[in-house]
């Protein structure tokens, strides 16, 4: 399996049009939020989600779907999560080396903010895959924090009930970004790259290429041009009923 890479990042900081971009490349595989770090087994992430987050197992469940079931429907979604029930008992690097198998041996690119916010996680990361590359996705502070608060109000709109006292999203930029820099500054020379999220998506042509080469990745003209289409990805998109 090619190392994969991580983008490290808070939430609401751009992270699904970049992993989209950068896994449209011709050598990547894009993934949405797996979530798979915060447990060392499939059965304990699916516990811990259920219990406290079920719609983060949604990536995962699209995930399966479309790379077992070559599609993404309510019936292969239901197959998906039957799926997740029988391999419970896989580690979580068991699982992530099935989804690399299934997606073409390609380098993965997987975001799942959920991973900073706990050092414990970035730990598990590290453990399971040393020679990962980590790219530390920034966005500006203040833009970062009323797009938490707005999903924040839309959620408990939504819910149509609040259900305790949402996190501060001030909070959740400084700890996210404070345990990556924490984490990176102990990784060795050239396994990670950092990046201002309004940067890279204003001049894509500039920085996309200085990525792929980081990356050991083709940056031929053929290869940027496909990572300027996000939207051609499987996951760019709203997924099935019972996996939005």
């Amino acid at each position: 399996m090619a190392p994969p890479l991580f983008i490290l990042t808070c939430m609401r900081s751009f992270s699904s049009v970049v992993s989209n971009m950068l896994g449209q490349h011709p050598q990547a595989y894009g993934l949405p939020e797996l979530n798979l770090f915060l447990a060392d087994t499939l059965g304990e992430v699916i516990e811990r989600l259920t219990a406290h987050r079920p719609q983060g197992l949604n990536g995962l469940l699209r995930t399966i779907a479309e790379l077992e079931y070559q599609a993404q429907t309510q019936d292969t979604v239901q197959r998906a999560r039957a799926w997740l029930a029988q391999h419970r008992h896989w580690p979580i690097q068991q699982v992530f080396e099935f989804i690399a198998q299934r997606g073409g041996a390609r380098m993965l690119v997987e975001k799942s903010p959920s991973t900073v916010l706990d050092e414990t996680r970035l730990a598990r990361l590290h453990r399971h895959f040393p020679d990962a590359y980590f790219l530390h996705l920034t966005r500006h502070p203040r833009t970062t924090c009323q797009s938490i608060h707005e999903i924040q109000q839309k959620t408990a709109i939504l819910a149509k009930r609040r259900t305790g006292t949402p996190p501060n999203p001030e909070n959740l930029w400084l700890r996210a970004n404070r345990n990556i820099l924490a984490f990176t500054r102990r990784l060795r020379p050239g396994q990670t790259l950092s990046i201002q999220g309004e940067l890279l998506l204003s001049q894509p042509e500039v920085y996309l290429p200085q990525i792929a080469e980081w990356l050991e990745l083709r940056t031929d003209a053929d290869a940027i041009a496909a990572m300027l289409h996000p939207e051609r990805s499987p996951y760019a998109c709203i997924g099935p009923p019972n996996a939005p």
